[in-house]
């Protein structure tokens, strides 16, 4: 048997891209289907929900979806450091049900949500735009014919891929992490670990959610490493390295493994009826690779734009330009500079790591929060070079700015 659907918009990927676009542009009123392939929205949990209080607040997520984070710390084999403030401003998502609302609040406003459903082809017109896409549902074939189409797949880009639009990211970043029971832990505290010993070319990570539980996990950046994040991850666990003998007996609950594009903002992101978002379209911080928050609020941007562009009758990639070019000039010239930065710490050997936490103990917590969240605003930069007179700070000022 085979089904066949006829909507204004398909976003195919039911995490934060693909919910935050079904939503808005639902809200927008038009005909919208989303298509996740897992049995249920957020089944299989790929990231460490890592984020800020200030988008969840411009979101609207519930208090109950995230743990609230005061203290940042860091650690390199012979250092540590940790930089408070007095209110949280960065927050751990219960992943699942963060996702779940989000898919949740675009049902309520008349969302189709399509689940189990495996999408694997692209309908194409004579002059070879994509006009659908097809593949295995619940009940065998299925076909979705749309205006638009909204590629939320994630790092596999099935959409793109498919209309050769795109290839395979060339650096990205591997995390592999368990979610635990543990004895003690500072549940307002987050923990960031470098170093040889924890991963060659990432981080490794205690991210706590409440209640004792806490994700243990370590990311490593390819092509730059050839380890095994799982392995690695399960060495530092044994060998209860850093912070992490400080947690006690370990008691894993759930393991997690993802990929996230690092190759900066590479690719074109509107052609006709079709546009990427979140992770198909590079949208992450290459410092701690978070991209949930531009994954929503860009995901809510594409589902206006696609929704005006359908009303307008015009869904060629001019008239789906202004997604792109909002985003660019949010963000484009941040995560360039934070790719510079990047670039610097994955070259840096264990002691030169243990200065570099020596620089971030020198900063503010504004200052701090501004450079971790990747937010490399020139007056931000400027007012960073000109209040620490140390050296190396100055250099990181000259590698942002890119002199």
């Amino acid at each position: 048997m085979s089904e066949e659907y006829n909507y204004d918009l398909v976003i195919v990927g039911g995490g934060p891209a693909g919910s935050s676009a079904a939503f808005a542009a639902a809200k927008n009123g038009i005909k919208v289907a989303l298509i996740e392939k897992e049995n249920t929205i957020a089944e299989t949990v790929r990231t460490s929900g890592v984020t800020w209080i200030e988008s969840i607040k411009e979101f609207g997520i519930p208090d109950d979806c995230y743990n609230p984070i005061k203290n940042f710390s860091f650690a390199s084999p012979n250092n540590q450091v940790t930089i408070s403030d007095v209110v949280a401003t960065a927050a751990v998502l219960d992943v699942r049900k963060t996702y779940r609302w989000l898919a949740n609040e675009a049902k309520k406003i008349g969302v189709d949500i399509f689940l189990k459903t495996n999408i694997n082809e692209v309908i194409k017109n004579d002059e070879n735009d994509i006009v659908g896409v097809s593949g295995i549902g619940v009940n065998g074939k299925t076909s979705f014919h749309a205006k638009v189409i909204i590629d939320a797949t994630g790092f596999t880009s099935t959409i793109s891929k498919a209309m050769g639009f795109v290839t395979q990211w060339k650096r990205f970043g591997v995390g592999a992490e368990y979610e635990a029971k543990v004895e003690n832990v500072d549940s307002e505290t987050w923990w960031l670990m470098v170093g040889q010993e924890y991963t060659p070319a990432g981080y490794a990570w205690i991210f706590p959610l409440g209640n004792n539980i806490v994700r243990i996990g370590v990311g490593v950046g390819k092509p730059d490493s050839n380890i095994d994040p799982t392995q690695r991850l399960k060495d530092i666990i044994e060998k209860k390295l850093g912070p992490i003998k400080k947690l006690g007996k370990i008691t894993p609950i759930e393991f997690h493994y993802g990929l996230i594009p690092n190759d900066g903002l590479s690719r074109k992101t509107v052609f006709n009826n079709l546009i990427l978002v979140g992770d198909t379209a590079g949208q992450a911080n290459p410092l701690v690779l978070e991209g949930i928050r531009y994954a929503i609020k860009f995901g809510r941007v594409a589902g206006e734009v696609a929704s005006n562009a359908i009303k307008n009758n015009k869904t060629d990639e001019k008239s789906l330009y202004p997604y792109e070019e909002n985003w660019r000039n949010a963000i484009e010239s941040k995560i360039n500079s934070a790719g510079k930065v990047q670039d610097r710490w994955i070259g840096l050997s264990d002691k030169e790591w243990d200065k570099e936490l020596d620089i971030i103990k020198e900063l503010k917590t504004e200052e701090f929060l501004d450079f971790i969240k990747a937010d490399f605003g020139l007056s931000n930069m400027v007012k960073l070079a000109m209040s620490h007179p140390k050296l190396a700070v100055r250099q990181l000022f000259n590698l942002v700015k890119g002199k």
